[in-house]
């Protein structure tokens, strides 16, 4: 058993994680349950499309496709005020539906999928799997979709290889088309199928379901369908498909809702974006122009020129939340000999010296202090320098709106895998450590 047990607050923390993923099988749906919880909370929604009212004491959500950005304003905010701004993103590495989609061989029908981002193929083998996104009908409506439990992308028996222990090899073509039935493939459509599932709330329909016909346009991912869940030694252990990065997005959406507004230093702010696992670059994306645009409208709303924006955008922070790796005990001698950021330790503060994170000495003082005011434990993560470490929003960010940012996260095992692997009390850490930014 471990030697401390797990705080009750830590375990319903990750509880609230668990049903947060569930409810988030692609970052359409993750989107919509930010603005859902926010609007719960008594958060207004906005219409990027319409005038914005804005004022010192409000609360704010607003949706761009995959992407969410919710928005405290501090009763005594003013046209400098700056802005405290929790980054994350929405989307997780795994497949992509592609045109023409139902396909299939051998009486297996099968859905045809695209690599979306570097997951790791193995671990996607033999687990039922879900479709799930949005999908747009003729009139210009987007409907929500998701199937339950639908597909599979089955394994090779080791009769048929019998070297695949020693070293399996996945063609990114040939070996990922999931099957979902059996028959005739003119007789089959993954369209019909999701069509079926689409959701009332985001439409203008009385019934869920849409005719199939009328679906002219879709963004459609493949998710992992085992629920989250704790176990192993006190249950200290938490295995989840999506860790990366619905653990950030959920530790600060439960930060930003629990903070006192009166109690803000800054504007509070949200921002989690979509498509970091390809490289950030869209509209909903941390390179695209979304971040910068709430920015300006709430700080036009504050009564702000360019000079008072200046003011407020160069004493705000950005705190770039992701995943990252803790040691794992079979390879130790993958990571920093030095620094060894364990599961259970408390968030991590991310370093490169090369700028993938884009960490400074003011942005770690900064964390470091949340952290202690906190009472949470920290701890640092760099790369050995033989392999080279990934990127986040982080410097991106940084360079767009020249915001100091700090990198941080939580330490997981199985990262890109379809289900990661974390401790139960890091998610909690690592929110606790948030809220302390906001206030601090």
């Amino acid at each position: 058993m471990p030697t401390q047990p797990v705080p009750d607050a830590a375990r319903a923390h990750a509880e609230d994680l668990g049903a947060f993923v569930t409810a988030s099988p692609s970052s359409y749906h993750a989107a919509a349950e930010i603005a859902r919880r926010a609007e719960s909370a008594g958060f207004t929604r906005l219409d990027e499309a319409a005038a914005w009212d804005l004022a010192a004491g409000g609360r704010y959500v607003v949706v761009r496709d995959g992407a969410a950005i919710a928005v405290v304003v501090p009763p005594s905010a003013d046209a400098t005020t700056p802005f405290t701004i929790l980054g994350t993103h929405t989307d997780s590495p795994g497949f992509k539906l592609k045109p023409r989609p139902t396909t299939g061989r051998a009486n297996w029908v099968q859905a045809g999928v695209e690599v979306y981002g570097g997951p790791l193929l193995n671990s996607w083998l033999d687990r039922e799997l879900e479709l799930a996104g949005r999908v747009v009908t003729k009139d210009g409506v987007e409907h929500l979709v998701r199937t339950g439990p639908f597909a599979r992308i089955p394994q090779l028996a080791v009769h048929l290889d019998r070297s695949v222990n020693d070293g399996m090899a996945l063609d990114k073509q040939r070996h990922t088309q999931p099957v979902f039935g059996l028959g005739d493939v003119a007789d089959a459509d993954v369209l019909a199928a999701l069509a079926a599932t689409a959701d009332p709330s985001t439409g203008s329909g009385e019934s869920a379901g849409v005719d199939p016909a009328d679906v002219l346009g879709y963004d459609v991912v493949v998710a992992d369908t085992q629920p989250p869940r704790a176990f192993g030694a006190g249950e200290a252990l938490w295995a989840s498909g999506r860790l990366d990065n619905l653990l950030s997005t959920h530790a600060a959406l439960a930060a930003l809702l629990d903070a006192d507004p009166a109690a803000l230093t800054g504007v509070g702010v949200l921002a989690a974006f979509d498509h970091e696992e390809i490289g950030s670059g869209s509209r909903s994306g941390a390179a695209g122009p979304f971040l910068e645009d709430v920015l300006r409208r709430v700080s036009a709303g504050l009564g702000a020129g360019d000079e008072e924006r200046h003011r407020a955008f160069a004493a705000s922070l950005c705190v770039s939340s992701d995943v990252g790796h803790a040691v794992h005990p079979n390879y130790p001698e993958r990571h920093d000999p030095a620094n060894h950021p364990v599961a259970g330790g408390g968030p991590i503060l991310k370093i490169n010296a090369n700028q993938r994170y884009a960490t400074d000495a003011h942005g770690a003082a900064r964390w470091q202090a949340a952290c202690a005011a906190a009472g949470v434990p920290s701890q640092e993560f760099v790369s050995n320098n033989t392999i080279p470490c990934g990127s986040t929003i982080g410097p991106i960010t940084a360079t767009r709106l020249g915001i100091r940012v700090v990198d941080v996260g939580a330490a997981i095992l199985s990262m890109h895998s379809a289900r990661e692997l974390t401790a139960v009390v890091d998610p909690w850490y690592l929110s606790r450590a948030m809220g302390a930014v906001l206030v601090g």
